[in-house]
C-alpha cells in the first residue's frame, strides 16, 4: 500500500468513527480585520469559532465528548464520570452530554463548595451533575475511581473519562476538525490555540500529519512546561494514529509555548488582559484569561514581533470557556 492509499484509508477510519450528534455542523472561520487594523497590519489573522458551538455552551470539549460519549455508549454505561476544577469547562460539557443522553454524571472537583454557584459550576448544577469536592488535584485521581467504584457496587455502569476528555479518542475529534476546516476555503499558515490536557493540539497533530498537511501548530501553555506538555501531546497523537493504523506515517514534532502562562493556570496576565480587551472591542469576541485571552495574547504578539509575518494567515482556533468569565 502506497503512504497515499494508507492517508486515506486513515481518514476514512476517522471519519467513520461513531459519534453523538452534539454539533450541528462547521464552526464559523471568520477573518479578524478590525484587530490585524488595530494592530498596524500584521499577517491576516482568522478565527475558528468553537466558542460558538451551540451545544452546552460549546467549546472544545463539547467535539472531543460526542466521540467519547458514543464509545460510552457503546459499551452500555449509564453514569459518566470526570474531574477537573470547580470552573471546569470540560465538566461543565460533560454535565450537559450526560442530560442530553440520560446518563448520571457525577463530577470529582478539587476546590471548595462555592457558596454561590456561579458559572460552570452553576451549570453542573443545572445539568443535574452530582458534584464531589476534594481539597488538591492530587486528590481527584483516587476519588474518581473510588466514585467509580461506588458506581459498579450498586449495580451501575461507570464510564470514567479523564481530564479534559484527552484520550487517543477524544483528540481524535480535532483530526476530524481538521478536516472541517480543510472543507472551508484555503488553509492558514499558522494555528494558534490553548493547550492544557493537550487532547486539541494532539488531534490538529494527528490531522496534519493524517492529511499530509504543511502548516504549524502552536499551542499556548494555560500551565504546563513546553517539554512536558509537548511530550503528553505527542504520546496522545501517536495513539490516535495508532488507533487509525496509521502509526508509520511521519509525525512533527508538538510546538508548545508556555511564555504566556504568567504566575499561574486561571490567573490573567497583562498581555491577555490586554489581548481580552482588543477582541471585544474590535470583533466582538469573547475570550476567558485562563485558557483563549492567552492564546490571542500569543497571536498579538506574534503579530507585532513579527514572529509571524505579513505573509502569514494566522488562524487562532477558539476553544471556547467564555463562561469562566461569569465566575
Amino acid at each position: 500500500m502506497s503512504e497515499a492509499e494508507g492517508r486515506a484509508r486513515a481518514v476514512q477510519a476517522l471519519l467513520a468513527l461513531p459519534s453523538e450528534p452534539l454539533l450541528t455542523g462547521p464552526t464559523p472561520v471568520e477573518e479578524m480585520v478590525r484587530l490585524r487594523r488595530a494592530l498596524g497590519g500584521g499577517p491576516r489573522l482568522l478565527v475558528k469559532r468553537d466558542d460558538a458551538i451551540p451545544f452546552g455552551f460549546g467549546g472544545n470539549k463539547v467535539r472531543k465528548l460526542a466521540l467519547v460519549a458514543a464509545q460510552a455508549r457503546a459499551q452500555g454505561a449509564d453514569v459518566l464520570l470526570t474531574t477537573g476544577g470547580v470552573q471546569s469547562n470540560h465538566c461543565r460539557a460533560t454535565a450537559a452530554v450526560a442530560a442530553r443522553l440520560g446518563l448520571g454524571c457525577h463530577l470529582v472537583v478539587n476546590g471548595s463548595p462555592p457558596l454561590r454557584p456561579a458559572a460552570n459550576a452553576l451549570l453542573d448544577a443545572l445539568f443535574g451533575a452530582t458534584i464531589e469536592y476534594v481539597e488538591s488535584r492530587d486528590a481527584r485521581a483516587p476519588a474518581l475511581e473510588q466514585a467509580a467504584e461506588r458506581v459498579r457496587r450498586e449495580g451501575g455502569q461507570p464510564f470514567v473519562i479523564p481530564l479534559g476528555a484527552s484520550t487517543p479518542l477524544g483528540a481524535l475529534a480535532y483530526a476530524r476538525a481538521l478536516v472541517e476546516l480543510q472543507g472551508q476555503g484555503p488553509l492558514p499558515s499558522v494555528i494558534v490555540h490553548a493547550s492544557s490536557s493537550g487532547g486539541t493540539q494532539a488531534g490538529l497533530l494527528a490531522g496534519t500529519t493524517l492529511l499530509g498537511l504543511d502548516l504549524r501548530l502552536v499551542g499556548i501553555s494555560a500551565d504546563e512546561r513546553s517539554a512536558d506538555l509537548a511530550r503528553a501531546v505527542e504520546s496522545l497523537a501517536d495513539g490516535a494514529l495508532r488507533s487509525l493504523g496509521a502509526s508509520s506515517l511521519g509525525r512533527r514534532p508538538a510546538e508548545v509555548d508556555d511564555t504566556f502562562v504568567g504566575e499561574g493556570y486561571g490567573l490573567p496576565t497583562v498581555a491577555s488582559q490586554e489581548a481580552a480587551s482588543l477582541a471585544a472591542r474590535n470583533e466582538a469576541l469573547i475570550v476567558d484569561h485562563t485558557y483563549t485571552a492567552k492564546a490571542l495574547a500569543a497571536v498579538i504578539a506574534g503579530s507585532r514581533s513579527g514572529r509571524f509575518s505579513s505573509e502569514d494567515t494566522v488562524l487562532f482556533w477558539h476553544t471556547g470557556g467564555q463562561v469562566g468569565l461569569f465566575a
